[in-house]
Parts: C-alpha cells; structure tokens; sequence
C-alpha cells in the first residue's frame, strides 16, 4: 500500500526501531546540537537579532522540523541563506515585523504543502539558484569584517557599499581580534583533519573564549555588545501590525517561504541520496511552515532544513527524526544551564566561523563553472548575483525568476519553427518533401502542408502566424500538420482561430491533421474548433489529403 505524503517520516521511521538505533540517534543528535549552538549564536547576531532568538530558533523550529518533517534525517534550524533577508527586515521593519512576516511565511509554506508544491520548487533554475547563494555568502562575510579586524565602529551601514565605505573610514585595528579570528579559522580549517566526533566550531568557540578570559584579552564580547543572555524560555508573543504594515511585508514573507523551501528540499534531496532513502516534500513543507510560525511566536527567527548540520547528522549515525530532536534538547539543555556563559564569546570567533560557513556556501567552484554555460545562463546568474549582494534578496529572486522564464519562453519559441512540407514541380503538381510520411502521393496545386514543430504555445504564436502570412499565392487548401506539438495553449489556440479566420476571408480552407490528444483535448468545446469545423480536423495526415482532394474536386465543379 502506498505511504500517503502528508505522513511526518517520525511515524513510520518508529515502526521498526530499536535499541541501538536509539544509542545512534542520541549520540548523533547530541554532537549536531553542539555543533547547532556556535551557528544559532552567529547567525543571530549576524542577522541584526540578539543570540537568544537564533538559539530558540533552533530549539522550537529544530524540534518541530524533525517532529513533523518529511525527511529521516534533516536538522532544522536558523541558517547562512536567512541572514540577508533576515537583516533587511530588521533593519526596514524591525523585530515586530521580522516576527510577522516570518508567521506570514510560515503560513504560506503549510499552504505550499497543502497544495503540493513539493514537486515544484525544483523547478528553480539552477543559476538562479546558484546567484544568490553565492551572493548571499558574499554578503555575509562584508558583514563580518568589524568584528574579524576588531574595527571600533558603533553601527554597520546595511547596504554593501556603505559597509566598506564605512571600513575603511573606521578607526584602528584590534590586533588581539585579528589574532584571536586567525586561531578561530586555523582550527576550522585543521581540526575536521585530527577530529571529526567533536565539532571544530565548538572547539573554536571553546578555545577562544577561554583564552580571552583567562588572558583578560581586549576584545569584544557577546556581552559587552548585548548584555546578559536570557536563559528563560520566552513567552509566546506576536504584534499587533495594521493592515498596511502586513501589507507591506508580503515581499519578504512570500521570499522567506521561497527560499525556506528551497534550501530545505535541497537538504533533504542531499540527505536522500547519503541514506538512500526518500523524503516526502510535501510533508516537509508543510513541517517547515508550522516550525516557523512556531518560531515567531517565540520571538525567534525563520528557520529551515540546514545542510551542513543535516550531513553532520547521518555522518554521526543518525537515521531516524529522533536524532534531530535530540539535537533540539541538546540545545534546550546548554541554553537553560549555560545559556549565561554565552556572554562571554568574544565576537571575533563568531566572526571566524561565520566566515568559514560563507566560503563553503560560496560555492565558488560551482560559480565558476557556470560561465561555460549558455551566455542567456550566465546573464541570469549574474543578474542574481549581483542584485542579492547590491539590492536585496527578495529583488534578486523575483528578476532572476522572471529572467529565468524570459529566457525559457525564448529558447521554447525558438525551438519550435513552422515549415513547408510541400514544393512546385515542373508539372504543376506538388509532393511532399518527406515521401515516406505521406505514402508518395502526389498533392493537386492549390494544396499546401505546413507543419508545426515543437510545443505551440505564446512563445511561438507570432512566429506561426507571421510565416502563413508569407505565403505569396494563397492555397485553396491548407493543412497545418500536428504531429510533433504535444503541447498546446489558449495563444496557440488564438492564433490558429487568426489564420484560419483569414484564410476564409482569403478563400482557403484549413484543415488540422495529425492532432495529438492535450491539443485535441485543448480544441475540444472550444471557439477555435468551431471557426476551423470539426470536419476539419484528422488524426492523420492520409485522411486530411483525401479531404482536401475532395474540396478540390468540390471547388473545380462550382
């Protein structure tokens, strides 16, 4: 019997479960949740929100992903991909309205779900795709350079420009900060080498803040920028928007649930293929949506299926959804017990490990290898590119999508090309280019076949009409041949209602020959085949010659 999509994996991973499972899962869980707590913090505070947001994030939306989720395996939590947006909001709406339009995505995410979309979202051309993750890392590290170089500066400007308008105008560097985040990066980078069981961000995030305590070194803290951590679980709250100021936040909304779908599918398409499992989609939308509306009503921040946790997750035993809530009460654990301590974090080390995550989101080598595509690709991928890192997250998907489809219409219009089939002889008959097709018989003059390749739809519409109008002698019939359009639309309709209109208006008669079944299926009831005549149209090109054999007979006598 076939599993039904909107069943959470959590139900059908317990059906077999066991023991040992269990130890894999709890230990699994236990080294993402560490390895969760360094990233929660720095994407928080990357993000223009306060650390308890990303940790309570990743507690309530980590917990429901995994409760809910489609996936056996993914980690969900506040990641590198929100940051942008995130900090955009913050700074346009502030935290009312990042907390509103993180529900409103939520709602729209069960609404993709509800309406199985799953399948949809990878539709989304992969150089858009790849514009603005690696726009989105570009951004996140110009946003880290103060607190890497220990810049004395009070704000850092939004726009990107201005951030390093405003670097280089800041006063003197912190060379304790820059040799703290050097000793951060330097473990990111080697530890992985000597240790792969305890996280190299947890080990950074240990090192540094004791050596800055230990030491008394002049660097910046978590709490010197932000005061005492709250370890308390925070009461549910949403604010109390007017209807313009919900209005306004659509954009970012309706961009927070597209790119929270987008990155969460991709974990679980990229978890799949490390388990050899199958994640359900639809599900996972719909557990991503309620996780953050959740998350907003803790006052945290949009969450999603985070890859790097995600692979951390199954490399460490995990194969079931309750690792990922182990990961979550993990956190629940260290925030309540240690949650005070985190003040303590120098801000440089959170830099340093936030600059790693923007190398390897960069994904520089797949940026790269892009401009070996089509100059139409490369356009979309730069187009994207730079409107995530100079505008915004939001413009960037919304031009990038609609040049995406621009491109499409016009690669399919080209594609698609409408031909003669017939050609004058000597003895003012015609015959068929392609003998085979029509069992070498010859055509009366006065009977022209054109033929349609390819899908018909808007993108070629004008291109059919414009090339029956050149016909110079206008035939007394005229079969238009189908057999290679799979695919037809309410323009394509149109513009065969155009000619055929024409034609009349010309004396000649169309006829359609050759008519697959979504085109018949289109043509049926429709006005179109009343102007053309249901007599009028064949499955076969044989049968639409012999009815034009016998217009020509019928026009001959009159």
């Amino acid at each position: 019997m076939k599993t039904p999509t909107l069943v959470p994996k959590l139900v059908t991973s317990l059906q077999d479960y066991d023991r040992a499972q269990l130890i894999r899962d709890s230990t699994a869980g236990l080294i993402v949740g560490i390895v969760a707590l360094p990233l929660a913090i720095a994407f928080a505070i990357a993000s223009g929100v306060t650390p308890d947001r990303g940790l309570w994030t990743a507690i309530v939306a980590g917990l429901i992903i995994s409760a809910l989720g489609g996936s056996r395996v993914q980690i969900g939590g506040p990641t590198g991909a929100f940051v942008v947006i995130v900090y955009g909001v913050v700074q346009k709406y502030g935290i009312d309205g990042l907390i509103a339009s993180t529900f409103m995505a939520g709602v729209l995410l069960v609404i993709f779900g509800l309406a199985r979309f799953g399948a949809a979202i990878k539709f989304i051309p992969h150089p858009v795709v790849t514009g603005f993750t690696s726009g989105i890392a570009v951004v996140i590290f110009a946003g880290q350079v103060r607190d890497l170089l220990g810049l004395e500066m009070p704000t850092v400007p939004p726009d990107f420009v201005d951030k390093w308008i405003a670097y280089s105008h800041a006063s003197g560097l912190n060379v304790t900060a820059i040799v703290l985040s050097a000793l951060s990066i330097a473990i990111l980078l080697i530890w992985p080498r000597i240790s792969k069981r305890v996280p190299a961000p947890f080990v950074a995030l240990i090192v540094a803040t004791a050596l800055a305590q230990l030491l008394h070194l002049p660097v910046e803290t978590i709490g010197s920028r932000f005061g005492e951590i709250s370890a308390s679980l925070p009461r549910p709250h949403l604010p109390d928007l007017s209807l313009s100021q919900v209005s306004a936040l659509v954009g970012p909304a309706f961009t927070i649930a597209l790119l929270g779908s987008i990155e969460s599918l991709l974990s679980a398409v990229v978890s799949d293929g490390m388990i050899g499992g199958r994640h359900r989609s639809n599900m996972e939308l719909v557990a991503q949506g309620i996780a953050n509306i959740a998350s907003a009503t803790f006052g945290g921040i949009p969450a999603t299926g985070a890859i790097a946790r995600t692979a951390t997750n199954v490399k460490n035993g995990g194969r079931t959804p309750v690792a990922g809530m182990v990961h979550a009460l993990t956190l629940l654990v260290i925030t309540l017990a240690f949650g005070k301590w985190a003040a303590l974090i120098p801000m440089c080390v959170l830099a340093a490990i936030l600059t790693v995550v923007a190398y390897h989101m960069s994904e520089w080598r797949a940026f790269m290898a892009e401009f070996t595509s089509p100059k139409s690709d490369v356009l979309v991928l730069l187009a994207t590119f730079t409107l995530t890192v100079m505008v915004d997250l939001t413009v960037a998907i919304e031009v990038g999508m609609v040049l995406a489809a621009f491109l499409f219409i016009k690669r399919m219009a080209e594609v698609t090309n409408i031909s003669a089939v017939t050609r004058e002889i000597e003895d003012e008959e015609m015959e068929v280019a392609d003998p085979d097709s029509v069992d070498s018989r010859r055509l009366a003059k006065g009977i022209e076949v054109y033929e349609i390749n390819g899908p018909f739809f808007f993108g070629a519409a004008e291109t059919f009409k414009d090339t029956l109008a050149r016909i110079a002698a206008k035939p007394k019939v005229l079969i238009i041949r189908m057999r290679h359009v799979l695919a037809l639309d309410s323009t394509g309709m149109h513009a065969l209602k155009d000619v055929v209109h024409r034609s009349r208006k010309d004396g000649t008669y169309v006829l359609l020959s050759d008519v697959h079944m979504q085109p018949l299926v289109a043509l049926t009831g429709s006005a179109v085949l009343a102007e053309i005549g249901s007599d009028n149209l064949f499955t076969n090109l044989s049968d639409a010659l012999e009815r034009a054999q016998s217009l020509m007979a019928s026009t001959s006598t009159q």
